[in-house]
């Protein structure tokens, strides 16, 4: 059975206690017990991974495209966190590794600081979920899945 990567950036292991008024109080383990569900519905398997630096996220993307290319792999669902707006190379490593992706963010970044309304990532994306809670996951990983399945 294929399956869907998750990825979390930096400082997402804190969800839960970082600013709950911004992030809720969801745990990271909850976001990916929610995922585990998404996936179980729409009959594909789950593997989520958060790393703190970035070079291990590059690597997970890397991994991810050469399953993509194996049929092992459907896509990845990706918040990058604070790399979203800084990391020219997890824009490279998206492109590079040809990995189905979309880009997901916790809160409307676009109502926040003004630093955080440009992604690098974005534009490797094929779609983007923003501001929907830890729900907006659920639907990255239903997006992904079906725009996938409708190009196979």
């Amino acid at each position: 059975m294929p399956k869907v990567i998750v990825l979390n950036g930096p400082n997402l292991n804190l969800l839960g206690q970082r600013e709950p008024a911004t992030y809720g109080l969801a745990t990271l383990a909850d976001v990916e017990a929610l995922c585990r569900t998404a996936c179980e519905r729409l009959g594909v398997e789950l593997e989520c991974h958060q790393s703190n630096h970035e070079g291990v996220l590059i690597d997970a993307l890397h991994a991810a495209g050469r399953g993509v290319k194996t049929g092992e792999v459907i896509g990845v669902v990706f918040n990058a966190g604070a790399y979203t707006h800084t990391s020219v190379a997890l824009h490279d490593a998206i492109k590079g590794a040809e990995v189905p992706l979309v880009e997901v963010h916790i809160s409307n970044v676009h109502a926040r600081e003004p630093f955080r309304h440009h992604s690098y990532l974005s534009p490797a994306a094929m779609g983007i979920v923003v501001g929907f809670g830890v729900d907006g996951y659920a639907l990255a990983i239903e997006g992904l899945v079906r725009k996938c399945r409708a190009r196979a």
